[in-house]
């Protein structure tokens, strides 16, 4: 356990679940274009992930930012690891690079 008590639940989520993204909405009705358009890219990939919406609870909204040391909302870990937030995904899914690292993390994704 950390001294942060939010850290450790932003830590259970994240080795709790093999994809989570941290978003404005959920998966089913993302509230943001950013948010949407990561779920876009995972929908076309068919990869499973937990969605958890930041705008339900502001502790988690924050400390998520504070955790990762990145100012904005979505963020997307895979395997505990953090990737990145909107633009990095999508730049990541254009150049093919996102299939290839969910494959070395053992995601499968739609070819």
């Amino acid at each position: 356990m950390s001294e942060n008590p939010v850290f450790d639940r932003i830590r259970q989520e994240i080795d709790g679940n093999d994809v989570v993204l941290f978003m404005k909405g959920t998966p089913v009705f993302p509230q943001c274009g950013f948010s949407n358009a990561v779920v876009q890219v995972l929908t076309y990939l068919n990869v499973p992930f937990k969605g958890i919406n930041v705008l339900e609870d502001p502790e988690i909204r924050e400390g998520v930012k504070q955790f990762s040391d990145w100012p904005t909302i979505p963020q997307l870990y895979v395997k505990g690891e953090f990737v990145g937030g909107c633009d990095i995904v999508r730049e990541m899914f254009e150049q093919g690079e996102l299939r290839d690292f969910l494959a070395a993390k053992g995601i499968e994704a739609a070819a």
